[in-house]
């Protein structure tokens, strides 16, 4: 498979909770590394660059004030981030025993090789490719 061209939207996941935590998992789900890191006065304010393998992501303090909410202060996700790799049951496997709950097993689905997860923290996300 070909990579896809590179994009410059980077996506980030406004956490109320655990962004330590959160870092980790997707430094163990999905191989990424903290390339860059803001911690504010209030070291639980945190916004962090992860890159990982094949996307660039950010994860950052929720707030009200800059209407950047979490799904926990929703109730539910306001979206869904694609990952394309090559073997997206591999990294469906990584992000569960990583901790993510798998929503949908990697099947065939419009074309593509698709499976889903939503991470520990209420984001949610597909892995696949096109066929």
């Amino acid at each position: 498979m070909d990579d896809p061209a590179p994009t410059s939207r980077h996506p980030a996941r406004a956490l109320d909770r655990r962004r330590g935590a959160a870092i980790a998992f997707y430094e163990r789900a999905l191989g990424a590394v903290v390339e860059h890191r803001v911690v504010g006065a209030d070291p639980t304010d945190v916004v962090a660059q992860l890159p990982s393998p094949r996307a660039r992501f950010w994860v950052s303090t929720a707030s009200a004030e800059m209407r950047r909410f979490s799904p926990d202060a929703i109730g539910g996700a306001t979206g869904r981030t694609l990952l394309i790799v090559d073997d997206p049951e591999a990294l469906l496997r990584s992000a569960v025993a990583a901790g993510a709950t798998q929503t949908s097993p990697v099947s065939e689905e419009h074309g593509w090789l698709l499976g889903r997860f939503d991470d520990p923290f209420g984001h949610q996300w597909e892995v696949g490719h096109p066929l």
